[in-house]
């Protein structure tokens, strides 16, 4: 685990219905009415500087110029999304829980794309006591194609892949194409 997903929630999970809670809800709020913002702005060129002015108000770090976000957009956290230089994200793409996502270099997301990495214990009777939390990570050089879901603790290997509707429920190799659901590796790049 990462140290800024252990910063959130101490390496257990996010437990609900404790008064510290509170404090939890109101960042979600926070992330979601920047999400909103940003998703009032356009693909335009002279949209680019607001939206990426907004992106790094939502994670709290600056992101790099070449940086390009096309809303839009939703994220129910943000003080753990880092992302690289010339990073492409499409329109409509969620990210989504509260562990860290971390995006190299030159990677392109399509459009419809979910990163989460929260979720809830399996078991029934522990599943609304409190959200699991494990991050994601994006090397260099990946492409994610259109409406790819990729769930918490995967890393996403340098130049690989992920074939569009793809659901990845386990890292990816480098230089490697994966498709399905799961997703399973169809070939070496």
């Amino acid at each position: 685990m990462s140290d800024r997903t252990k910063a959130v929630d101490g390496e257990r999970p996010i437990r609900t219905g404790v008064p510290e809670f509170g404090k939890f809800v109101e960042s979600v709020q926070r992330a979601l009415r920047l999400s909103a913002r940003i998703s009032e702005f356009s693909t335009a060129p002279e949209d680019a500087d607001a939206v990426r002015a907004l992106f790094t108000e939502l994670t709290g770090r600056p992101v790099h110029e070449s940086f390009s976000l096309y809303p839009p957009f939703t994220a129910d956290w943000g003080p753990n999304i880092s992302v690289g230089e010339q990073v492409f994200v499409n329109q409509y793409c969620m990210f989504l829980g509260h562990g860290a996502i971390d995006i190299g270099d030159r990677v392109m997301i399509g459009p419809r794309v979910t990163l989460t990495t929260g979720g809830h214990p399996v078991d029934p009777a522990r599943r609304r006591a409190g959200i699991t939390v494990e991050p994601i990570t994006i090397e260099a050089d990946v492409w994610i194609g259109a409406s790819a879901t990729i769930v918490p603790g995967v890393t996403v290997g340098h130049d690989s892949v992920v074939a569009a509707g793809a659901v990845v429920t386990r890292d990816v190799p480098p230089r490697t194409l994966v498709g399905g659901n799961p997703a399973v590796v169809i070939r070496e790049l």
